[in-house]
């Protein structure tokens, strides 16, 4: 798997999404693997400021690939300690490339 794309050849699909700490929704992973280079995507994501403020934010682009994003400190830890989460590439209508790591409130669509 090279590090700008997710192979979806390689995984059975109803398994989970490969390195991902905790497991992406079935569907939403579905559609991860079914996306292809190219195509015109929306992502939905709720923005929370402590418990009092909610909203949501969404970003159109064109797909360019998934991978995954491990964050923790840069020091020798055990590996339990890193959270590793699935990440959608993609570029802006203006060009600008941009990336958004996925969590469990997370919306992907395809739109046509």
């Amino acid at each position: 798997m090279s590090a700008s794309s997710f192979d979806s050849t390689a995984y059975a699909a109803d398994s989970p999404l490969p390195s991902s700490t905790r497991p992406v929704r079935a569907e939403l992973a579905n559609l991860l693997r079914s996306l292809q280079p190219g195509q015109r995507i929306r992502i939905t994501q709720t923005v929370a400021i402590n418990t009092r403020r909610r909203w949501n934010t969404t970003i159109e682009g064109v797909f360019r690939g998934v991978n995954f994003l491990v964050t923790g400190l840069a020091t020798e830890r055990v590996p339990e300690d890193d959270i590793v989460v699935a990440t959608v590439h993609f570029t802006k209508d203006n060009g600008e490339l941009s990336s958004i790591t996925l969590d469990d409130d997370s919306q992907v669509e395809v739109v046509k």
